[in-house]
């Protein structure tokens, strides 16, 4: 339960080791979409996955749903887990929701993984016929395709199928109102304020994300640098569980021996 009285559905491993590390699912997603990534963590390092707010098992308010709010969360997240500091980890939509956390809260910030991150998608074309499309309720075929559409892998039944529930949870006003806040929030002005160590995470099959927004990024953000995922695609941690994970903890150890 956060101080706002919110109360968030994550999982976590790990013992208490710094900086920890949080990751935030895309929209639509819960922290089950992190699940293979946190069986291949190291168990030394505190790893946490969250449902974000309207996600999953977490509340799911009537309203409040832009980058802002969910950014207004993770302080107090980090607060009720009694963190200082963490490396974050966001995916796609998520990683502007990282981003506005690194520039707000810069000490509270150790790292940044930001996987299949777009520059800004204000007035992105493809996202506003996306919107469009969205079924009141959503339903197991839109909800299939959408997870589908976000991976260039053969992912197995079972992790499909559990994604899908995930997806279900989600009502069709947080996926609209979260996608259409997308539209309109642009942080470039500010990104050079970014003061954490950034690891850019992307496929190069990404249909969404495109190469070119990943070097406008590692160029904007001072302390950024990209690693490519051959022929993976816009979630290359679903298809490169291991790989992801072993980045993650290659880059929070070289944050940790940085700071010693």
């Amino acid at each position: 339960m956060l101080s706002s009285g919110l109360a968030v559905s994550y999982a976590s491993i790990g013992g208490r080791s710094a900086p920890a590390l949080l990751m935030l699912p895309g929209p639509t997603d819960s922290w089950r979409s992190y699940a293979a990534v946190l069986e291949e963590l190291p168990s030394s390092m505190r790893s946490i996955a969250v449902s974000q707010r309207g996600h999953g098992d977490t509340d799911k308010p009537p309203t409040g749903y832009r980058v802002e709010d969910f950014a207004h969360d993770v302080p107090l997240l980090l607060d009720a887990l009694g963190i200082d500091r963490a490396v974050i980890a966001g995916h796609s939509g998520s990683c502007l929701i990282a981003r506005r956390v690194a520039i707000d809260h810069p000490e509270r910030v150790a790292g940044l993984v930001l996987e299949a991150s777009p520059t800004t998608l204000v007035a992105n074309a493809k996202l506003q016929a996306f919107i469009a499309t969205v079924p009141d309720p959503i339903d197991p075929d839109f909800a299939r395709a959408f997870v589908l559409g976000t991976s260039a892998g053969d992912l197995s039944r079972e992790i499909v199928d559990e994604l899908v529930d995930e997806l279900l949870k989600v009502p069709t006003q947080v996926w609209r109102e979260t996608f259409q806040s997308l539209l309109g929030y642009d942080d470039l002005a500010d990104i050079h304020r970014i003061a954490a160590p950034t690891l850019l995470v992307w496929g190069d099959a990404d249909p969404l994300v495109s190469q070119d927004m990943q070097e406008a990024l590692a160029a904007l953000i001072p302390a950024a640098e990209l690693v490519v995922y051959r022929g993976l695609g816009h979630t290359p941690r679903w298809e490169d569980p291991a790989r992801f994970a072993d980045d993650l903890a290659a880059f929070a150890a070289r944050l940790l021996q940085s700071t010693h």
